[in-house]
């Protein structure tokens, strides 16, 4: 082994990495990705610097950055500017398939807390720098918080929703319930994938109004709400219930009680459907999941579990029939009653 690798390693990460998720944040937030789509030409730094606001020299910067980080393009006979095939795809606002929200989200919440992950693996404990503080203080605590994460959820659904609502046939689920689906996008693949089916959003009421408002047009009969509690609150009938990244917010003896609610709530042949990043049996990866499993220890109660872990809460719930299908990045687990 090269002891001179570990150090290469971590000047990799700390000097480039971790600067290059901070620029394509920085460059998304300015607005030069939508800026460069909607041109749809070639624009000096000068030009795009006097257009957002900025200073020259660090908008220069900033491009060149890019261009190096292959996230922007350049002619350099006249120092002109453009964007490329993903930046439009993925990374202006104004694509169908943007990763902006998801980006903010990141770059204003889970980045800036990621400074506390030390407190948060110590017996302190501490999250959001005040241990009376948890994510869903953070979400609830106004409209435009809401909808900033119900975007950033979105851009998940926009990429993956398709692959996990296709995992299984869900064709003769035709009444679904979505628990928490309050920005309405794995709702709309569902509907889209299954003509047939109609889905109920369940949310918090002023969760609830926020998606109205923004996340659904009233002319879409197959999407409606329910306001409640879904720990508290009767569960609305359905033959399906969803559960996407919802159970790895919580501790084990609250996705039971949930799962519980949700076996009582269901007619016999019905099911619940688990969207989650699940570990390999061993532990050994993937990746994703234990970063993820990083941020809900930072971030919540919950975390990431095995194949067996989930087995276990379905079956403590009642459920007798639990089949995983792997998919592109977030898995389905679906239990039948």
């Amino acid at each position: 082994a090269d002891h001179k690798q570990p150090v290469s390693f971590i000047q990799v990460i700390c000097n480039y990495y971790i600067p290059f998720l901070k620029v394509m944040f920085t460059a998304a937030e300015l607005g030069v990705f939508d800026l460069l789509l909607e041109s749809g030409k070639l624009m000096p730094s000068t030009t795009i610097a006097e257009r957002l606001g900025t200073s020259f020299t660090g908008m220069e910067r900033l491009l060149d950055t890019c261009v190096g980080l292959k996230l922007l393009r350049v002619e350099r006979t006249g120092t002109l500017y453009g964007s490329t095939e993903f930046s439009n795809l993925y990374l202006a606002e104004s694509s169908p398939k943007s990763q902006y929200h998801h980006m903010m989200f990141f770059s204003e919440i889970t980045f800036l807390n990621l400074n506390y992950l030390t407190d948060a693996v110590s017996p302190v404990g501490k999250i959001y720098g005040d241990s009376s503080s948890n994510l869903f203080d953070v979400i609830f605590r106004s409209e435009g918080e809401m909808k900033r994460f119900s975007h950033s959820m979105n851009s998940n659904w926009h990429l993956c929703g398709r692959d996990v609502m296709a995992a299984f046939n869900l064709s003769h689920f035709p009444l679904i319930c979505d628990l928490g689906g309050s920005g309405c996008g794995l709702a709309k693949e569902c509907i889209a994938l299954y003509p047939n089916s109609t889905v109920t959003i369940f949310d918090l009421p002023n969760v609830v109004e926020m998606a109205k408002k923004h996340f659904v047009s009233p002319e879409e009969h197959r999407i409606t709400f329910h306001e409640g509690d879904f720990f508290k609150d009767p569960i609305p009938e359905a033959d399906l219930y969803i559960l996407a990244r919802i159970l790895h917010d919580w501790d084990d003896e609250k996705c039971v009680q949930l799962l519980t609610r949700l076996h009582k709530a269901c007619k016999p042949g019905g099911g619940v459907l688990v969207v989650e990043v699940v570990l390999n049996e061993d532990r050994s990866g993937p990746l994703e999941a234990h970063l993820q499993s990083m941020l809900m220890l930072l971030l919540t109660e919950g975390k990431e579990r095995t194949p067996s872990e989930y087995n276990a809460l379905f079956s403590a719930a009642g459920f007798k029939e639990v089949q995983l299908k792997k998919c592109q990045l977030y898995d389905a687990i679906l239990g039948r009653k």
